[in-house]
């Protein structure tokens, strides 16, 4: 195996010093995940490892540089995002863009290629479909986006459906009225508009109605004019709400349609919306389907395992193909 020792100068201290981390703890991220040995001296990094694994590390060095120039802080989470992007897809180019979204010193960004893709899709298209596994940043994206476009008012209100179905529990035996009953399936929704902005700037616009956070079947028979609409665990939604939801854009609006075709909890024989619209508008012009992967899951390290886990013992469980008619 060769060695190689490469120098990376990032020409200012305190660039050197965001990309190092709060008591080097980046540069211990990257050591122990790439195998390598990362020396520094003022705004200089030097590199010291097998020739492959020394010209990764000098790469994501430069890349969290470019971030860090941009006025980024740079995290941990940051580093350990842009090791597996770079892993995989051969550089971490989605994290050397503007922030979607900042709040309180923390910036709401892509952390992934697949991510980039997505929020561009939403940046660039009406109708946006976001499926891949829990973890991938699918709502939380399009729920950043859409605060940003109410800030920057090119929309004049949020609204965020979700469909009230059941994974194993059943709504009859919940108490309370039908708002009381589906409040814990909206919940997500509302939890993730608290992320994005403080929580009593966030009550005041839902109580103003500019953003409403709804059972789908409260959209039935509206039509949403200068809207951002997300419709959240769309892979439970039939054939016809997902029709519905998707026929409610108004003028001015945008839709995001986030769910994960693996857990579907609908009744047996039910098919599910989404995987149908997959099907029958992946050709129609202005609509757009990003998918997601396991590699894109910016959960904790262990959901990525649980995710593959849970994927090999499918493809065990799943019958053999029959075999070809002589």
């Amino acid at each position: 195996m060769s060695l190689a020792s490469l120098r990376v100068d990032l020409g200012d201290n305190d660039v050197a010093r965001a990309v190092a981390g709060a008591q080097n703890e980046n540069l211990k991220l990257i050591e122990r995940r790439l195998g390598i040995r990362v020396g520094q001296r003022g705004a200089e990094l030097l590199v010291h490892g097998s020739a492959e694994s020394a010209a990764l590390g000098a790469r994501l060095l430069e890349g969290l540089a470019t971030v860090a120039r941009a006025g980024r802080r740079v995290f941990r989470d940051d580093v350990e995002q842009a090791i597996q992007v770079m892993g995989h897809e051969g550089d971490a180019q989605g994290l050397l863009h503007g922030p979607v979204l900042s709040r309180g010193g923390r910036h709401v960004a892509p952390k992934s290629l697949a991510q980039k893709r997505y929020v561009d899709a939403i940046r660039s298209s009406d109708i946006v479909f976001g499926i891949g596994p829990a973890g991938t940043g699918k709502t939380y994206l399009a729920m950043a986006m859409a605060v940003a476009h109410l800030h920057e008012r090119k929309v004049k209100r949020i609204v965020l459906a979700r469909p009230a179905v059941e994974a194993g529990e059943k709504l009859g035996f919940l108490p309370g009225d039908l708002a009381e009953k589906v409040n814990p399936y909206l919940r997500p929704l509302n939890d993730a508009l608290r992320v994005m902005m403080d929580a009593d700037r966030a009550a005041q616009l839902i109580e103003d109605g500019t953003v409403e956070v709804a059972p789908l079947a409260f959209m039935r028979g509206r039509t949403l004019d200068d809207a951002f609409a997300i419709l959240d665990e769309a892979q439970n939604t039939t054939i016809e709400q997902m029709k519905m939801f998707l026929t409610r854009l108004g003028c001015n609006s945008k839709a995001v349609v986030t769910g994960d075709v693996t857990q579907v909890d609908l009744p047996a024989g039910k098919v599910s919306g989404l995987m149908h619209a997959r099907t029958v508008l992946k050709d129609v012009e202005g609509i757009v389907f990003s998918e997601f992967t396991d590699v894109d899951v910016v959960r904790h390290p262990l959901v990525q395992e649980v995710v593959r886990a849970y994927e090999r013992a499918e493809a065990a469980a799943a019958p053999p193909e029959p075999d070809e008619e002589p």
